[in-house]
C-alpha cells in the first residue's frame, strides 16, 4: 500500500477538523450498527458507478475490472458474516466500510471510485434497492400464503359457515367464499407492492451531494446496470426523498391489517363458543396453570405485529415532517424501520402460509350453525319477491315470521304451510325447497356472489392470478 494510503485520515470528511470527535457520539452517530444490512445494496451500487467513471474517462477498462472484482469479493467474505461489519471498529457506516475494504484490496485506486458521488446519493440508491428487493421477497410469500388459502378453499368444495355483520349471525356462504375473500386481499397488497416498485424504479447516482454530480456522468448508464427505469429527473428530490419508504411501509401495514383480521377471524372460530376450527399443534401452545389449554398464539401474534409493522409506518412519517431540502441527518432514522418492519411482514406471510394449510375446519359444526338462527331469511324474503311481492313487504312478512318461529321456538321450515299463510297468501309449497341450504347459497347467483357455480368460478380465475404471481416469482427470483 503506499504511503500517501497510509496517511488516508479514517473518516471520509476529516480534512477540515483539527480535533477527533466526542467518542461516546462517534459511536452513538454511527448508522453501520444497521445498515450493514445494505451490504449487497452498497456493492451493486458501487460497482454501477464505476461503470459511469470508466465511461466518463476517470476510470481505465483496467481499473473498473479490478475496482468491480474487489467489490464482488468483498461480498462474498461478508455476506454471511454481518457481525464483522457492524462490528468493525472503525466503519461509520455501509459505505465506509465497503470503501476501507476496497483499498485494503486495491490501494490507492480503491479511493477514486467516490469520484462524482456523496453518501447522500448512494443511501438513496441503496434504499431503493433495498426496498425493491424486499418487495419481490413480499410477492413470493404473499403468493405462498395465497396458494395456501386456495388449497384450503379447494379442500371445503361447497362445506357451508355462517357469514357475520356486526359479528352476529347474517348468511350462510361456502367457506371457499371466506377463504377467497383473503386471496383477494392479498392479491391487492401485491398490486400496491407494484405500485410502489414502480414509483422507486428511478435512480439518484449522479445526484451528487444535493446539486448533480460534479463530472459530466452518464446517469443512464448505472441506471441501466442495476435495472431502473430511469435516473432520477432532480437532484434535490432525489437524496431527499424517503417517499417511497414511506410508501412501502404503508403497504406493509396493509399486509398486516390484512393478516390480523384472518388471525382475529380464527381466534374466533377456535373458541369453544364457535367450534369451527380446530388448531394445528404445531402452531399453538398450552397454559402453564391449566391442563386443558391450546392456545392460538400465532395468530395473537399475527395480530400483534400490526403495531410494530405500523409504527414504523408512523414513526418514518414523523421523522419526514418538516424536513427542509434535501439531505438531513434525520434521514438515517429512515433505515431501521424499514428493515424491521419488512423483515416482520415476510416473518408473518411466511408463517401464515405454514399454518393455513394446518387449519382443520368442523364442517358439521359450521354447516350446523347454517341451518339454526334463520340465516336462511333473505332467501326466504327473495322467494316472496319472485312471487311478486315488493321486497320491503317481503322483508316484513319474513319478519313476522322469524318472530313467530322465536316464539314457538323453531326454524322457518319448520312452519306449516297454513302457518306460513298467516303472513302472506302468496307462500306455497314450492317455499320449502327454495329455503334449504343448498338454495340458500345459489340464490346469491351473481358475480361475486356465494353461489356454488359462482365460486367455482372463482376459484379457477384466483387459481389462475396466483399461479401467474408464483411463476413471476419464480423467474425473478432466478434472474436476481
Amino acid at each position: 500500500m503506499s504511503e500517501h494510503t497510509a496517511k488516508t485520515p479514517i473518516k471520509m470528511w476529516s480534512g477540515r477538523f483539527r480535533g477527533p470527535l466526542d467518542p461516546f457520539f462517534d459511536q452513538w452517530q454511527r448508522s453501520i450498527r444497521f445498515d450493514w444490512q445494505l451490504l449487497p445494496d452498497e456493492i451493486a451500487a458501487s460497482r454501477a458507478h464505476a461503470l459511469a467513471l470508466e465511461a466518463a474517462g476517470v476510470l481505465t477498462a483496467s481499473e473498473t475490472s479490478q475496482i468491480r472484482t474487489a467489490l464482488s469479493e468483498i461480498l462474498v467474505e461478508f455476506a454471511e458474516k454481518p457481525e464483522e461489519i457492524f462490528g468493525h471498529k472503525d466503519a461509520e457506516d455501509i459505505h465506509h466500510f465497503v470503501e476501507l475494504n476496497l483499498v485494503e484490496r486495491v490501494g490507492d485506486l480503491g479511493l477514486k471510485l467516490h469520484t462524482g458521488r456523496s453518501r447522500n446519493e448512494q443511501i438513496a440508491t441503496d434504499i431503493r434497492l433495498h426496498v425493491r428487493a424486499r418487495i419481490q421477497q413480499l410477492r413470493s410469500e404473499l403468493a405462498a400464503w395465497a396458494g395456501a388459502l386456495l388449497e384450503q378453499a379447494n379442500v371445503a368444495g361447497d362445506a357451508a359457515m355462517p357469514s357475520y355483520t356486526h359479528l352476529q349471525r347474517a348468511e350462510p356462504v361456502l367457506i371457499a367464499h371466506w377463504l377467497l375473500a383473503y386471496v383477494q386481499m392479498l392479491l391487492r397488497d401485491v398490486s400496491r407492492l407494484d405500485d410502489c416498485a414502480r414509483r422507486l424504479s428511478y435512480c439518484p447516482l449522479g445526484s451528487g451531494a444535493i446539486a448533480g454530480a460534479t463530472l459530466a456522468l452518464d446517469r443512464s448508464i448505472a441506471a441501466r446496470e442495476l435495472g431502473f427505469l430511469a435516473p432520477t429527473s432532480n437532484s434535490m428530490d432525489a437524496t431527499s426523498d424517503r417517499d417511497f419508504v414511506l410508501e412501502f411501509l404503508q403497504v406493509l401495514t396493509n399486509i398486516a391489517l390484512h393478516a390480523s383480521r384472518f388471525a382475529e377471524e380464527i381466534t374466533l372460530f377456535a373458541t369453544a363458543e364457535f367450534g369451527f376450527v380446530e388448531l394445528p399443534e404445531a402452531f399453538s401452545t398450552g397454559s402453564s396453570a391449566m391442563p386443558q389449554k391450546k392456545n392460538p398464539d400465532l395468530a395473537e401474534l399475527i395480530r400483534a405485529k400490526v403495531g410494530r409493522i405500523h409504527g414504523a409506518a408512523e414513526a418514518v412519517t414523523l421523522l419526514l415532517k418538516g424536513l427542509p431540502l434535501a439531505y438531513n441527518k434525520d434521514m438515517q432514522e429512515t433505515q431501521e424501520p424499514v428493515f424491521l418492519a419488512g423483515a416482520e411482514a415476510q416473518n408473518m406471510l411466511h408463517m401464515l402460509a405454514a399454518f393455513t394449510p394446518a387449519l382443520e375446519f368442523r364442517k358439521e359444526r359450521m354447516r350446523a350453525a347454517c341451518e339454526s338462527g334463520f340465516l336462511n331469511a333473505m332467501a326466504a324474503a327473495t322467494y316472496l319477491v319472485h312471487k311478486g311481492v315488493p321486497f320491503r313487504k317481503a322483508h316484513e312478512k319474513i319478519g313476522n315470521a322469524v318472530r313467530y318461529c322465536l316464539d314457538k321456538q323453531c326454524e322457518l321450515n319448520e312452519l306449516t304451510l297454513d302457518e306460513l299463510k298467516k303472513f302472506g297468501s302468496e307462500f306455497e309449497a314450492d317455499f320449502f325447497p327454495a329455503i334449504t341450504l343448498e338454495a340458500t347459497l345459489d340464490c346469491h347467483d351473481v358475480t361475486g356472489g356465494t353461489a356454488r357455480s359462482r365460486v367455482r368460478q372463482a376459484m379457477i380465475e384466483a387459481q389462475a392470478l396466483v399461479r401467474a404471481l408464483m411463476h413471476e416469482t419464480e423467474v425473478s427470483h432466478a434472474s436476481a
